[in-house]
């Protein structure tokens, strides 16, 4: 009798895949909250403190969501449900980062053009990098 069994062993290769993915979303998510932060008049060697709160509600917020989504769970990280599922994701998650960015601890606030540019720039720079390595993968195998 033929039987399929699970070893409880996963991929390392994999494993790696989905770390090394979740390392660089969430420093681009860092990144470019810290950008908009110094591209705003913000120091943040001058005021560290500050750039943390400012940039802590977007990880927090892509961390949560892209947990509950998950994103880092699918067999396919990259392709068309990976995007997909990425661009869903980071749309909540920009939603949760205002909303922790504008609770009354952290002190910040939200002007109108501000939502829009948050969730646009950094969703372009996700699937930006999933895309553009996803094409490299494509080339190189």
């Amino acid at each position: 009798m033929d039987t399929a069994v699970q070893t409880g062993v996963r991929d390392s290769a994999a494993g790696r895949e989905r770390i090394a993915a979740g390392v660089i979303d969430v420093g681009l998510v860092a990144a470019m909250v810290l950008y908009g932060y110094v591209h705003h008049g913000g120091d943040p060697i001058a005021t560290p403190l500050e750039s943390l709160e400012t940039v802590a509600p977007f990880v927090i917020g892509w961390i949560a969501v892209a947990a509950l989504a998950g994103v880092y769970t699918r067999d396919r990280l990259l392709g068309r449900d990976g995007l997909r599922v990425t661009a869903t994701a980071w749309i909540a998650a920009a939603n949760v980062g205002l909303m922790l960015r504008g609770a009354p601890p952290l002190h910040g606030s939200t002007i109108w053009p501000f939502p829009v540019v948050i969730t646009v720039s950094v969703l372009a720079v996700l699937l930006g990098w999933r895309l553009g390595f996803s094409l490299y993968l494509s080339v190189t195998e």
